[in-house]
């Protein structure tokens, strides 16, 4: 492990714009005052390390910096020695303060907007302010980078040709659920975040919805405890019950159906076909074993479809 000397300091040009100079590697390097407009800068995920050096010299030549937690970017900003002004922008301020930072860009301000860790935008308000400034006519730039989605996925060792990014799932089991039920049929692997406190009880629902599915339990990226296991959700689930560690941030990573389960429609026309003919139970058994969908999900829509034609389960 090595460590990155980096010292700012504010300078003025001839041309009457700040010049931010700091020493990368022991090199005296120049940032200028960008441009005005908006900058979505991604910033780590968890190793300070992992920020680029156009993110760095974004960051110190910014009139302002938008952030969620203003404790968690300082902590990046002086590991680097950064003095940018911080303002905060999240869920519980974003309609007071949008005004005041397209305010800033009106007055012609560079204005970095980071979240606390990864790509801006990514399960945090700041598409709003996107929408607003582009509405507003102003420059917005991406400033690409760290994050856990693409991270996760890399080491999954599960299909990425096609994802489906889903956040986190609700945190109520019947919600939770539900949402699964909807996930199912995406041909697509799937990408999740979890807390530790509910993790255990997701994969239990996401094993029961989906089925013996490869995932991968992505604990910590890039973090000194980093962790990642991999097997079937059914296997998973079985493991986080018994105490597997969920301490850190969690992204889990769900392999796509395989290409014999059946579409929703085709489960339905298989369900209708069979409950013309044998109990509710046996035409679930039927249709599982045939499409390999879950018995539990193909349940729930057998006595849907028995509920529409008028028939009680049997």
């Amino acid at each position: 492990m090595f460590t990155v000397p980096f010292m700012a300091k504010d300078d003025q040009s001839g041309s009457g714009g700040r010049l931010r100079t700091y020493a990368l590697h022991g090199a005296p390097i120049e940032a200028a005052k960008p441009a005005a407009g908006l900058y979505l800068v991604a910033t780590p995920i968890g190793h300070l390390g992992d920020i680029g050096l156009r993110a760095l010299e974004l960051l110190a030549g910014a009139d302002a910096i938008a952030c969620e937690d203003t404790r968690v970017t300082r902590k990046l900003l002086d590991r680097y020695g950064i003095a940018t002004p911080l303002t905060p922008y999240h869920e519980h301020n974003a309609a007071e303060a949008r005004p005041k930072l397209l305010a800033r860009l009106a007055a012609g301000q560079a204005v970095a907007l980071v979240s606390d860790a990864g790509t801006p935008l990514i399960s945090d308000p700041g598409y709003k302010l996107v929408r607003e400034v582009a509405e507003a006519g102003y420059p917005i730039t991406a400033l690409p980078g760290a994050s856990a989605t693409l991270a996760a996925l890399s080491v999954a060792g599960l299909p990425t040709d096609r994802f489906f990014f889903d956040g986190f799932l609700p945190p109520k089991q019947g919600a939770r659920q539900k949402r699964i039920a909807e996930l199912a049929a995406i041909p697509a692997t799937l990408v999740l975040f979890e807390s530790g406190p509910r993790l255990a009880a997701s994969l239990a629902d996401l094993a029961a919805g989906l089925g013996p599915r490869a995932a991968a339990i992505c604990r910590e990226l890039t973090k000194l405890h980093e962790e990642v296991r991999r097997g079937s959700l059914v296997e998973l689930a079985r493991d986080y019950a018994e105490g597997g560690e969920t301490r850190g941030e969690i992204v889990i990573v769900v392999a796509p159906p395989t290409e014999t389960a059946a579409k929703a429609g085709e489960v339905d026309d298989l369900l209708r076909q069979a409950l013309a003919r044998v109990s509710v139970k046996d035409a679930v058994g039927e249709v599982a074993l045939a499409t390999g969908r879950p018995r539990r999900e193909v349940y729930r829509r057998a006595l849907e479809l028995a509920k529409e034609g008028g028939n009680g389960p049997a």
